[in-house]
């Protein structure tokens, strides 16, 4: 059997249907060209009959992508496939999905039909796809409770009437990873003409078993694997693709493959983050911002020690830098060594250690994790007076039909200095006006708000990460008024640059 897994990305359609989470045609560009680098093999780029902007987006999309195969969804009607082949008119690789419910529950309460005559429909809709391209997927919407004898027959008249690829998917995520991989099987011995055609998954996580039922699948013949990034899509979302690629590489033994350049995950997942405005969440498997972070003693100084201890993915291998060592009450004397060498600091003795842990124990008691800016305060390094760069003052106007205005003072090493800018809110106007003052080549790789009180005077606390020179740098600040919190969060890492 051919060991290789092909992917198709369904993020920009079945993963755009999450509410809120709508693309315009440019950013769906964007992520399209970054699938291509990410090395997917079809990129599924929208339903085209839904709407004026999914027909437009699916258009220019197919203009853009050069190797993957552009994949327009339709439903089994000769209407809907005639907009798809329209939309693909550009695509150099191009692919119909056609589909219909197959279920008792899609049959009966959906179409009020019957069983045969859904098998009729399911052909002509395959049969008038081949008529326009060569690429045709069939999809058997709610497979996973759909009856096993009653799917075969599905499956083997698309097979006759054309279908190149067939979809079983688990559209309500229903199934259990033995009963789905048992259904795949049963198609893969009972359907006369399968193994000339890709079968392939397409699991959703309703119950939390998309990874679990993919693999399944994937176990018993399945060879193509319907996915999103960062497991987005209707309801609780799709299989990650994250997920299974590193399944795949993580588990060589089972000799599969897939064209995913893996160290391409992470700056996919956050792109897609960010432009759907839909953060991943913190515990989320390989892409979440704790997947390579150690806050227990014991797990930190084995990781310190040898990262195999406690990973069993090099974060480089996604396309991170490093593991992230937290600092918690629950660290450790490793971890803390561990972090002031990384900021340069060097203590002789075990004895000054064991004295400088304790308070560093004190403070960890009343905090919930400590940053560089509390482990340097510990060591009397990192005093506000001490830091190079610091704000002055800050008058930002604002206000609906204005432009953002920012005016910003800064001391640096005791002169002063002043600049004044505008920008897209309040926000970008003062961080433009402070690069006015510091003229460094700086790009925000992350920015997030976590609110510290609760009330309408609450204060705001802002995380933020800066790359400069190669090297990433966190800054932390907390104020009644975000925009001053953003700032001082900003001037925070600059106060960090090395060299």
């Amino acid at each position: 059997m051919n060991n290789k897994v092909y992917i198709l990305d369904t993020t920009l359609r079945d993963g755009e249907q999450v509410p809120g989470c709508q693309l315009s045609t440019i950013e769906k560009i964007q992520v399209a060209k970054q699938l291509e680098i990410l090395g997917v093999d079809v990129i599924e780029a929208g339903f085209p009959v839904s709407s004026p902007g999914d027909f437009n987006s699916v258009i220019e999309i197919s203009k853009v992508v050069t190797w993957p195969v552009v994949c327009a969804l339709s439903r089994a009607l000769e209407e809907d496939i005639d907009i798809a082949v329209e939309s693909l008119k550009y695509a150099k690789r191009k692919r119909i999905h056609t589909g219909i419910g197959t279920s008792d529950w899609h049959i009966k309460y959906k179409f009020k039909s019957n069983r045969d005559e859904i098998i009729e429909r399911a052909v002509a809709a395959v049969k008038y796809a081949r008529k326009y391209v060569e690429d045709v997927e069939f999809y058997a919407e709610d497979a996973g409770r759909t009856d096993n004898e009653y799917l075969a027959r599905v499956i083997e008249a698309v097979i006759k009437a054309g279908a190149n690829v067939v979809n079983i998917p688990d559209t309500t995520g229903y199934c259990l990873p033995e009963e789905y991989g048992e259904k795949i099987k049963y198609l893969k011995e009972h359907v006369d003409g399968i193994d000339d055609v890709i079968v392939s998954t397409h699991c959703h996580n309703d119950l939390g078993l998309a990874t679990a039922n993919t693999y399944s699948g994937i176990m018993n013949g399945a060879r193509q694997v319907e996915v999103t990034i960062n497991g987005i899509g209707e309801r609780a979302g799709n299989a990650s693709l994250e997920e299974i690629a590193m399944i795949l590489k993580c588990h060589k033994h089972l000799n599969l493959d897939c064209n995913i350049n893996t160290t391409k995950i992470y700056p996919t997942s956050r792109m897609v983050s960010g432009l759907m405005n839909m953060p991943v969440q913190a515990n989320k498997a390989v892409v979440g911002r704790n997947a390579f972070a150690h806050s227990s003693g014991i797990h930190q100084d084995g990781v310190l020690k040898n990262t195999q201890t406690y990973e069993i993915i090099n974060p480089k291998e996604i396309g991170l830098n490093d593991s992230s060592i937290v600092l918690t009450a629950r660290s450790g004397r490793a971890a803390l060594k561990f972090r002031l060498e990384a900021l340069g600091i060097h203590i002789e003795t075990e004895k000054k250690l064991d004295k400088l842990y304790q308070k560093f124990l004190a403070l960890a008691d009343r905090k919930k994790e400590l940053n560089d800016e509390d482990i340097l305060f510990l060591t009397g390094v990192n005093l506000p007076e001490s830091h190079a760069v610091k704000l002055d003052f800050l008058q930002v106007t604002t206000g609906m039909g204005l432009r953002s205005v920012a005016c910003i003072g800064l001391d640096i090493s005791n002169q002063k200095f002043e600049a004044s800018a505008t920008g897209n809110g309040p926000v970008d106007a003062a961080i433009n006006a402070l690069k006015k003052i510091i003229l460094k080549k700086m790009v925000i790789k992350e920015f997030t708000i976590q609110a510290i009180s609760k009330g309408s005077d609450d204060v705001g606390k802002v995380h933020m990460q800066v790359e400069y020179n190669g090297s990433l740098y966190y800054g932390f600040g907390a104020n009644t008024d975000i925009v001053t919190a953003s700032v001082e969060a900003y001037i925070d890492c600059i106060n960090k640059f090395r060299g």
